[in-house]
């Protein structure tokens, strides 16, 4: 049985550990007010940065979500790689989201490219092409390509990434974050079907959010 537990990511601890510090400063002074503000954000910040331990299904031909948060698209859009069409899942992750990302599916990172750009709200359709992101370039074992895309978003001033083309994650490994609200697409390949809808609630490495689909026999 594996104990429920909720970590924090390490590039949350300097946040943290900064406005502790500032905390206790400002109540060794006697400035009160400044104290409960820094206390308050301590904790917001270990709030922000929890990662949560997810149990991530392990039946075959599916797909998690890579991301917290609301589904707020689905449809075909140009994919960063190839610029074909393909179905596209955005997924908005708010400040109150866990902002850990995670592998859909077990794959290999064939490619990674980082697109500098702006920091329009990620919730635009615009955001996806204008933003700063990071495009994964993932292919299972069946060989299918997946595309995993890290959007900034407003508030949002950093993406972390954590692999290296060449690495193997497993379905629902952590690949890397985004700070303080952004959004996630995941190109699914041509033979799976979305398995979510629009204004879905979804979970890293536990919602299934695409499907392979199954020939139908008369």
């Amino acid at each position: 049985m594996r104990t429920p537990s909720v970590g924090i990511t390490p590039e949350g601890w300097p946040f943290i550990g900064l406005c502790a510090f500032s905390s206790c400063i400002f109540a060794l002074v006697g400035c009160l007010f400044a104290a409960c503000v820094f206390l308050v954000l301590t904790w917001f910040s270990a709030y922000f940065f929890r990662d949560p331990e997810r149990v991530t299904p392990g039946a075959p031909d599916l797909a998690v979500s890579p991301a917290d948060g609301k589904v707020i698209g689905i449809g075909p859009r140009k994919d960063p790689f190839t610029g074909e069409e393909r179905t596209c899942i955005a997924i908005f992750m708010n400040v109150f989201s866990v902002h850990v990302n995670r592998s859909p599916v077990q794959a290999k990172v064939e490619a990674i490219r980082y697109y500098p750009g702006k920091f329009l709200n990620a919730s635009f359709d615009k955001a996806s092409t204008d933003n700063e992101r990071c495009a994964y370039l993932l292919r299972d074992t069946d060989g299918e390509t997946w595309i995993m895309v890290q959007i900034a978003g407003l508030i949002a001033r950093r993406i972390v990434c954590r692999t290296d083309e060449g690495d193997r994650l497993a379905r629902g490994q952590r690949y890397g974050l985004i700070r303080f609200g952004s959004r996630v697409d995941l190109f699914i390949p041509a033979g799976y079907t979305p398995a979510c809808a629009v204004g879905d609630q979804v979970f890293a490495a536990q919602s299934i959010v695409a499907r392979k689909m199954t020939l139908s026999r008369n």
